[in-house]
């Protein structure tokens, strides 16, 4: 039988000038019927801490003060067997040679939005994607990576890949928490260490996912799945 997906995808440091080093791409889905209980429940951690329950959960508001919520939400994304995360990690944007593959970033940017994704579609399924909305990303970009990944997909007909769609963050828990773990990731493979919040939340992800977030996990893992991407690949 098969199921919808929800994938709420997001990314950091994507573009080619923005003299960071690391890029990653990140994707969270779950079961769509799931969507509302998770939401009620990550509501109901915020309330918990005496948040607001609109209260918006990023990496960049991760301080001392609010470790606690924090490694709560990253505790509930490891105990709930519904959801899921994928990350692609380039390590080092500047060793790229586009001119050598005849492409340009935004053609080599889909195809890694597709090696992210390719991994999470199942053909017997159907999945709705949405990319959180950034001034980089607008409509005709995300038209576009629907073409990719369906004609990749062989999905002419749309019938794995419902929509490609753009949302705003602060409408969806679950695109908050895929903006916690991919802002996670990006902070430690750009090796930043100012915060001690930031490096606890990421020690308890080490934690809780038992592994260093430095490598390639297995391709089939399925709760915290990473790819750290090179050029020869």
């Amino acid at each position: 039988m098969s199921q919808t997906y929800n994938v709420y995808c997001d990314e950091s440091c994507h573009l080619e000038n923005d003299h960071q080093k690391a890029m990653v791409l990140g994707a969270i889905w779950l079961p769509k019927e799931k969507v509302r209980e998770v939401s009620t429940r990550i509501r109901e951690i915020k309330e918990k801490h005496d948040l607001n329950r609109h209260f918006e959960i990023k990496w960049t508001k991760v301080s001392p003060a609010k470790i606690n919520f924090y490694s709560d939400i990253i505790d509930y994304f490891f105990d709930d067997d519904d959801l899921h995360f994928r990350c692609l990690v380039v390590p080092d944007k500047s060793i790229l040679e586009h001119d050598k593959h005849d492409q340009t970033h935004d053609e080599w940017y889909y195809k890694m939005y597709f090696t992210l994704l390719k991994v999470v579609f199942k053909p017997s399924d159907h999945y709705r994607i949405y990319i959180d909305i950034k001034d980089t990303l607008g409509g005709e970009k995300v038209s576009k990576l629907e073409d990719v990944l369906c004609s990749h997909m062989y999905d002419f007909d749309h019938k794995i890949i419902e929509r490609v769609q753009l949302i705003h963050s602060h409408e969806s828990e679950v695109m908050q928490i895929a903006d916690l773990l991919i802002g996670a990731m990006s902070h430690l493979h750009r090796d930043q260490e100012e915060s001690s919040a930031k490096q606890q939340l990421i020690s308890r992800m080490k934690e809780r996912s038992k592994y260093s977030l430095k490598r390639d996990t297995l391709l089939k893992e399925d709760k915290f799945n990473i790819l750290i991407w090179r050029p020869n690949e």
